[in-house]
């Protein structure tokens, strides 16, 4: 696809989208822009009539989305919905044509893309998985990081769709390499928000200007992409979720669990593994991964309602 004149690409036209929450939305409408034909589906109504009226068409179930369609997009919450979605009753390798591509960017545990990358072998549809990094914003924006499993052939047809989606794509491997990576993306996120949080506690109890602190440490070797993106929410105490508690809560647990797998010792990872878990036994599972900042308060004795 030239992105320059949005024209799509030969051979994958058709996209079937499936799961358009916070991500999948401002996804599916960017395939849309870049001149896909994008047919959605998704449990609320609502988001499939933004689609609809971002240029896309609705369909009223996982068949009717899939059955004429090149590609198939999943993006949904966790390896449940995913499972029940592509391997279930009704659902995508019972309807897709034989020779399409299914390309799940949900974020799911490598051991679960390498059951479905078999299973859709069993029913003669290729799969990748490529999940995505950036948040709502890079969504929003096209520029997610995108990293693919899967065979060379696929992921090279599907590289002009997923320039429609992101920035940075990189095949990273074979089947279950994708889900690896961004398993790896997920901790060292995790790691930055929470050394993050801990600085700003710091910075406060010591009595510094907040702001100008965190505007010279991002200049430096302390600066990064979760300081920048982070640092207004927490310093306004604003978590209106962008990627919720709850789900970086679920992507510590694919880390943890892939590390026990492969004999890795995470003993950072498997802390702040527990601190997501703290975050949500006080009920903060909703807001967005910077109210870690909530668990260092609590820690602190600076408590906040």
């Amino acid at each position: 696809m030239d992105r320059n004149t949005g024209t799509a690409h030969d051979e994958l036209r058709s996209v079937a989208f499936i799961g358009l929450g916070i991500m999948g939305g401002p996804m599916a409408a960017n395939l849309v822009r870049a001149g896909y034909q994008v047919i959605g589906h998704n449990r609320s109504r609502a988001a499939v009539d933004r689609l609809v009226e971002a240029g896309g068409r609705a369909a009223g179930s996982v068949a009717e989305a899939v059955a004429d369609a090149d590609a198939v997009i999943t993006m949904l919450p966790a390896d449940t919905e995913v499972t029940e979605v592509v391997l279930g009753e009704g659902g995508v390798l019972e309807h897709a044509r034989v020779g399409s591509l299914l390309i799940d960017m949900s974020t799911i545990s490598p051991r679960t893309a390498t059951a479905l990358a078999e299973a859709g072998r069993e029913h003669g549809v290729r799969v990748l998985d490529a999940p995505v990094s950036g948040g709502e914003a890079g969504a929003v924006e096209a520029v997610l990081s995108i990293m693919a499993g899967g065979d060379a052939a696929d992921f090279e047809q599907a590289a002009p769709l997923f320039h429609a989606l992101g920035t940075t794509v990189v095949h990273v491997g074979p089947h279950g390499a994708g889900q690896t990576v961004k398993a790896a993306n997920q901790l060292i996120v995790a790691v930055n928000i929470q050394a993050l949080a801990e600085a700003v506690v710091f910075l406060e109890k010591a009595g510094a200007d907040l702001p100008a602190a965190l505007t010279v440490l991002g200049g430096g070797l302390a600066g990064s992409t979760a300081l920048n993106r982070k640092k207004d929410s927490m310093t306004a105490r604003d978590f209106t979720p962008g990627f919720r508690i709850d789900l970086h809560h679920k992507d510590l647990g694919i880390v943890t669990d892939t590390a026990r797998d492969i004999g890795a010792v995470l003993p950072t990872g498997s802390l702040v593994a527990q601190l997501l878990a703290s975050c949500r036994a006080n009920g903060d599972g909703g807001l967005d991964h910077s109210a870690l900042l909530r668990g260092v308060e609590r820690l602190s004795g600076r408590a906040r309602t």
